[in-house]
């Protein structure tokens, strides 16, 4: 194979961005060929030469594709990433891999049986200049060890249209959860990368605060690590103009990435060593007060697709490989979960458990969901976080 011949199964706002950009030519030695969405009109597609199916599975089955990006509503991410890697395909994932923890296992258990297949997941930020910067500086060892992380991502706001623009949205049956598994999965994927799974969690989620929805728009949890690091984590849709600062801080020093800057204020000796050589009770580690220069470059999606082609094509190394996915929903479950039954969460998760709570909120769910046709608008802006 020379060239990976691409499909795509969903023709929403992130399908359509996939295919306008693998149209233009943006990712070399790849074709895309095939679309399918069971709800968006498809003629447009058709004449730029693109075979159209009606159903994610028949575009899986018809030969017309080598590999597919998966970018339907949740809850078909897993169906059909299982359907494609039993077909033979190589399959790349939008965000979430999956809405909970027991079906990214089942998922991640079916490319089990298929290791020469790639399985890959779209988590852009892995590239984004920033936390490549953020993520050498842990790596080198320069902020040292990790005591405190603290992110306050509220600048997720989101009005009552955008979450009418579809049936799906914000419900249990629909999209399986609020703001932590629809717009936080890149921040909860680029927190794991970075520090590691906590060992637990609690969340505190409030349901329908500032929207007419019934999953959860405002969240606040505490994470600790094994280490005995601790962090916040503060997200919310109904906030404005809301925050976006990231704060790191070791045992070498504080980053902070804040209005597009990169901060580091390191000492010049390590706080725990200062503290136990230090002669008198309120002396501190001298610092150097340092801005991180960074390419201000965005995150690209083809980036990411690029590397898929290249893995099935050269067998390069993934940037975010499928399975990794798990942690990202993982961490969104325990928040969630934590909340739901008033309790810290240890990790890793009771998959089973959770995925019983979520039929149960299913099940009992009274909630009628108006949904309002919207003027189309660039949902582009809201990529890099």
């Amino acid at each position: 194979m020379n060239t990976v011949r691409l499909g795509i199964i969903g023709m929403g706002n992130i399908g359509r961005y996939h295919a306008d950009y693998l149209l233009h030519g943006k990712v070399s030695r790849c074709q895309l060929t095939a679309v399918a969405d069971a709800f968006a009109p498809l003629d447009a597609w058709a004449a730029k030469g693109l075979k159209t199916f009606n159903e994610g599975e028949a575009l899986i089955r018809s030969g017309a594709v080598d590999a597919v990006i998966i970018a339907t509503p949740h809850y078909q991410h897993t169906t059909l990433g299982i359907a494609a890697l039993d077909t033979g395909l190589h399959v790349m994932v939008e965000k979430p891999i999956s809405v909970h923890k027991a079906d990214a296992e089942r998922l991640i258990a079916v490319h089990a049986r298929h290791p020469r297949q790639v399985f890959a997941a779209m988590f852009q930020l892995r590239t984004e200049p920033r936390y490549v910067k953020i993520k050498r500086l842990i790596t080198g060892g320069e902020l040292g060890e990790l005591v405190r992380m603290n992110w306050i991502i509220t600048d997720w706001y989101r009005t009552e249209a955008y979450y009418a623009s579809g049936g799906w949205r914000a419900t249990w049956k629909g999209e399986g959860g609020g703001a932590l598994l629809n717009q936080c999965p890149h921040n909860l994927d680029i927190l794991q990368w970075l520090c590691g799974m906590p060992a637990k969690v609690r969340g505190f989620c409030q349901l329908g605060r500032y929207h007419d929805i019934e999953v959860e728009d405002n969240v606040t949890a505490y994470w600790e690590w094994a280490s005995g690091a601790t962090g916040v984590f503060i997200t919310s849709t109904g906030e404005a103009p809301g925050t976006n600062r990231l704060e790191l801080c070791g045992t070498r020093g504080k980053l902070v990435l804040e209005h597009n800057r990169l901060t580091f204020t390191r000492n010049e000796t390590d706080m725990l060593e200062f503290s136990r050589v230090a002669k008198t009770g309120f002396a501190r580690p001298d610092i150097w007060n340092v801005e991180i220069p960074f390419d201000n470059a965005p995150a690209q999606h083809a980036t990411l697709t690029q590397n898929f082609v290249d893995a099935i094509l050269d067998g390069a190394p993934l940037v975010a490989p499928g399975a990794e996915g798990l942690n990202s929903v993982e961490l969104a479950n325990a928040m969630l979960y934590s909340s739901l039954i008033g309790q810290t969460i240890e990790l890793p998760l009771d998959g089973a458990a959770y995925e019983a709570k979520l039929q149960e909120l299913i099940a009992g769910s009274r909630f009628e969901k108006k949904v309002v046709a919207i003027q189309d608008e660039d949902f582009t802006k809201s990529f890099v976080r």
